[in-house]
């Protein structure tokens, strides 16, 4: 029964931006609609930590892939704290 019911093409779509504590993905195409940078920093920063941006796939279907740090590279200091 299950063999005949057609695929939906839409079953396995990625949202434009997606991530969680450890970091996240960003679609290429949101570069020219918003400030991608502000997006990361924000995340990140909701939970107390910094961005650091690992990879760019400068192509339609690519991604812009970060991590969220407790401490920024080299960094001796207490971690930083975003207030809002």
């Amino acid at each position: 029964m299950l063999a005949l019911t057609p695929a939906r093409a839409d079953a396995d779509t990625v949202p434009p931006f997606k991530g969680n504590d450890t970091g996240g993905i960003i679609a290429y195409p949101l570069t020219g609609q918003i400030d991608i940078r502000a997006l990361a920093i924000n995340h990140c920063a909701s939970y107390g930590k910094v961005v650091k941006f690992l990879a760019v796939e400068a192509h339609y279907g690519g991604y812009i892939s970060f991590s969220c740090r407790w401490l920024p590279y080299a960094a001796v200091d207490r971690p930083l704290r975003a207030r809002y």
